[in-house]
């Protein structure tokens, strides 16, 4: 029995075209996926804003050569054991004006509620290399440590003289060979200097007129005097001499806070807490965890920071129940807290006390103020 039959010939079906809308779709997808892989690989001009490493003020940190100390040390006064946690929160900085994220990793960050994609200039001004914006942020730290420990002593009632010293000359500065860094202005137009604004009003109200100036230079006084230039700001004429001031203080004892590879002047008020918290009986913070942020001048002001946003989750990932929020920056916490974590708006040091005293004692947390609708909608008016 034949199974098959030689003589026949089979003729395969004619094979189907797929339809015009299919092969255009297919054809799109392709075109697509090609353009997807170009723009991922083009420059931006973008950088991302994630939490960065947390930091303990009552812990330890690593020094220059490696080894754990603490973050904060002092001599020259008693000091008493402390217990859970005063952290200060940091942000990190995806990319840079030599390598700038991809568009794919803008992408994930923007549904990411802790990042956040910001423009390249508001991070690195124009014209400014990474090593000069590292370098400046490293001045703006160690300004930082000086005046949260000038806050934290003056809160606790020392006595702490200050003065007024030129840091760096600006490019074109009208103090070029008259002032140098190091010079401690201590007197201006026959005033006695004892801050930045003073010094700044005296310069403003002698209306371009030299300015008449009593320096100290390494141990010793002298008598100078600046022409300044004049500037046109919002519509007024400002008057300047050149000069990048820094306060600096006489302190009673010495107060040590050692941490390498992190800038800027957000820590100032947690470095306050810390070590107001060293140098007084008992635990500040009741033993809990509490996280927090914001700049701190000598009088205990406490001012705004950026990425505050990413600070907040980097607090809740720490394990903090508590943040301490600069009540200027209100406005862009409200509505993005993270479950499980409580905030306080503070202006002052005292009232970052007060909080503490009062998650301390478990008194009446919602006496305490926070940031409302209210703020965000002022900002916005």
């Amino acid at each position: 029995m034949a199974l098959f039959d030689e003589t026949v010939e089979i003729v395969p079906a004619p094979r189907r075209r797929p339809p015009r809308g299919t092969i255009l779709g297919i054809w799109a997808l392709v075109v697509a996926l090609v353009a997807l892989l170009v723009i991922t690989f083009l420059p931006t001009s973008f950088v991302i804003q994630q939490p960065g490493p947390v930091y303990n003020t009552l812990g330890e940190a690593a020094s220059s050569d490696g080894t754990m100390v603490p973050l904060i040390s002092v001599e020259g006064a008693e000091t008493y054991p402390t217990e859970g946690a005063l952290d200060l929160l940091t942000v990190q900085i995806v990319g840079n004006r030599e390598r700038t994220p991809s568009w794919f990793e803008l992408a994930t960050a923007w549904f990411d509620p802790s990042r956040a994609v910001v423009p390249l200039d508001a991070v690195f001004p124009k014209g400014q290399t990474t090593e000069e914006r590292n370098e400046e942020s490293a001045a703006m730290m160690v300004d930082s440590q000086k005046e949260a420990t000038a806050a934290a002593l003056l809160q606790l009632g020392y006595d702490v003289p200050s003065h007024l010293e030129v840091y760096a000359l600006t490019e074109d500065s009208a103090s070029e060979g008259i002032l140098q860094p190091g010079d401690v202005i201590e007197a201006a137009d026959g005033e006695t200097i004892t801050s930045a604004d003073q010094l700044r009003g005296i310069i403003n109200d002698l209306q371009g007129a030299p300015v008449p100036l009593t320096v100290e230079r390494d141990g010793e006084k002298t008598d100078v005097s600046v022409t300044p230039t004049a500037v046109e700001a919002d519509g007024e004429t400002r008057w300047l001499i050149g000069v990048t001031l820094i306060t600096d203080y006489t302190f009673p004892i010495d107060v040590t806070i050692q941490l390498n590879n992190v800038g800027g002047p957000s820590a100032g008020m947690m470095f306050a807490l810390g070590i107001m918290d060293t140098l007084t009986p008992g635990e500040l913070n009741g033993g809990k965890n509490v996280a927090g942020t914001g700049t701190i001048t000598a009088d205990g002001t406490v001012g705004p920071i950026g990425g505050i946003r990413q600070k907040l989750y980097g607090a809740k990932d720490a394990g903090a129940t508590y943040f301490l929020a600069p009540q200027s920056n209100c406005d862009e916490v409200y509505g993005h807290v993270p479950d499980g974590l409580r905030v306080f708006a503070v202006e002052t040091l005292q009232d970052a006390v007060d909080a503490l005293d009062a998650v301390a004692d478990g008194g009446d947390l919602d006496a305490l103020p926070t940031c409302t609708a209210s703020d965000v909608s002022e900002t916005a008016s």
